[in-house]
């Protein structure tokens, strides 16, 4: 594209970002020294090329997940947001209790940008004694980690294909003679570095059972969301209840909010991710920002906001990028 091209798709999308209406050529002529006519075959270039499209009930253009991801990398100015000052965020993100910090995370997401706030929680360097893995039916195991505390805790695991007993039995024994009394983040490292010859499906089987340890049983307590309920009051998500249902049943079950905080967790900065354009996002109409929060430099979880497609992207990104780092700041005063 030439920059009259990346100009006037600018100038649309943030049109139709602040309005929610279709974009038409009448209105772009009037931002732009262009004629009407000019102004459509630029916008009839652009439909080609697969960054706008024509809803049913307009001759206006709107964005696809495409568009939006071309502005996003290519085209957004993102500017310096101040979310508070130093004294506040350091009452309401309070270093001597980290849980309330992570709640109160989720909530200032969602109360700056009215979208839905997440957090995944602080992963833990659990230390096992003893692991067993239990065919239960078709591709799901049943993994049984013993602490050395004498604390059982149970996971499931979905595998890539059926496991016999044996090779169970071979999994289990391989963990328990080789990492017994490791933490499973040095078990982590090990699988990458040292199990390159054994089968490769014993070896994914064992690197999901690394993944499944570093969160508590049960995920209830593992993403803390703050605001869903303003997504009702998006009107593309709200007046779709089939697309409604969808969304809060996401909320509900957590699984894929989990895989999704969990695969950004290992990106750096701020990344964004657009339905439609990410298979990690499981609704078109969805966006998620995320950005990884540490403790003393190392990667300990991740947080971000859910909203539509159609949100002020130049104003979202910084507030994620900014209590990402708040996060942080509190985490590690209260390692200190």
């Amino acid at each position: 594209m030439d920059d009259r091209a990346k100009s006037l798709l600018k100038a649309l999308i943030e049109r139709y970002i602040a309005d929610g209406q279709p974009v038409g050529s009448r209105t772009l002529s009037k931002m732009f020294d262009l004629s009407p006519a000019t102004i459509r075959n630029v916008m009839s270039d652009l439909e080609e090329l697969g960054l706008i499209h024509s809803p049913h009930t307009s001759a206006g253009r709107v964005p696809t997940p495409r568009g939006y991801r071309l502005f996003v990398d290519s085209l957004l100015s993102v500017h310096p947001y101040k979310v508070m000052d130093a004294a506040k965020a350091r009452e309401m993100l309070p270093a001597a209790d980290p849980a309330r910090a992570v709640s109160a995370a989720a909530a200032l997401l969602s109360n700056l940008t009215q979208f839905a706030g997440v957090v995944l929680t602080p992963k833990r360097a659990q230390v096992f004694r003893h692991l067993e893995f239990i065919r239960l039916s078709d591709r799901r195991v049943l993994l049984i980690i013993v602490t050395p505390d004498g604390d059982v805790q149970n996971r499931i695991l979905f595998g890539q294909r059926d496991y016999t007993e044996q090779e169970l039995l071979e999994a289990s024994n391989f963990f328990n003679s080789h990492f017994s009394g490791k933490s499973f983040h040095e078990v982590r490292r090990a699988i990458t570095e040292e199990l390159s010859s054994l089968q490769a499906d014993i070896s994914r089987l064992m690197q999901a059972a690394v993944e499944a340890s570093v969160t508590p049983d049960g995920t209830e307590d593992d993403v803390v969301i703050s605001g869903e309920s303003k997504l009702l009051d998006v009107s593309e998500i709200a007046s779709d209840m089939d697309r409604l249902r969808r969304l809060f049943a996401l909320f509900e079950k957590k699984t894929e909010l989990l895989q999704l905080l969990d695969v950004t967790g290992q990106a750096q900065g701020v990344q964004i991710y657009i339905g439609g354009d990410s298979q990690l996002v499981p609704l078109d109409d969805l966006s998620v920002i995320t950005a990884p929060y540490t403790v003393d430099g190392t990667v300990v979880g991740t947080l971000g906001v859910i909203g539509p497609t159609r949100m002020a992207y130049e104003r979202v990104i910084p507030i994620v990028d900014i209590t990402s780092r708040l996060l942080s700041n509190a985490l590690s005063q209260s390692q200190a």
